[in-house]
């Protein structure tokens, strides 16, 4: 299962509710983010989110590299032991950034990506919508992507919209303005039906 959103809708705090949730039920649980959860992916993060300015397509490729690299290390070993896997980010955020907001175009980010990840996707990602300007009053802008400001922000917002509505078997939206604990009560609720 992966989290989705913009920066300050809750993604963090529902990955570790869930995480905590299924450990409690017994289950062996691996909760990732992306980019990183490899030395690899922290090395890539720190120069996509710290670093200075990059082209689209420099940035699409380096999210997918750094996601190569945790499926190749932590994500399939995982799924292959039979572990639940809980992601904060995944593909469905190069589509809506790359893809979308920055006009590379979905197919195109989605072909980069699914050799890289060798075609694992999410059995289910929760998108937590929140309007842009609310997610910005939860946090300050402190990597370079958040900087970009209130535009590219919204641009990304209707993105994840966009794709809730290409892929709605898989991507679930959930409003993330609501409490965190009645937010996780529905996830709790959604992953019992995969079960």
């Amino acid at each position: 299962m992966t989290f989705e959103g913009l920066d300050g809708s809750g993604k963090t705090t529902q990955v570790e509710m869930l995480r905590s949730h299924l450990e409690e039920a017994g289950r062996d649980v691996v909760a990732t983010r992306e980019p990183g959860g490899t030395e690899l992916g922290e090395r890539v993060r720190d120069l996509l989110l710290q670093g200075g300015e990059v082209s689209p397509w420099a940035e699409a490729a380096l999210f997918a590299a750094a996601r190569a690299e945790l499926v190749s290390k932590v994500i399939a070993p995982a799924l292959e032991r039979g572990a639940d896997v809980v992601c904060d980010r995944y593909l469905d955020s190069s589509l809506a950034y790359q893809g979308i907001a920055r006009g590379l175009g979905v197919d195109q980010v989605l072909a980069l990506n699914l050799s890289a990840i060798r075609g694992i996707l999410p059995d289910l990602t929760f998108l937590l919508t929140l309007e842009a300007d609310e997610a910005a009053l939860r946090g300050e802008a402190s990597d370079r992507i958040e900087r970009e400001g209130g535009e590219f922000q919204r641009a990304v917002e209707t993105a994840y919209r966009e794709l809730a509505a290409i892929f709605p078997a898989r991507l679930v939206a959930l409003d993330g303005s609501r409490p965190p604990e009645e937010i996780a009560k529905e996830v709790r609720d959604r992953i019992q039906d995969l079960s």
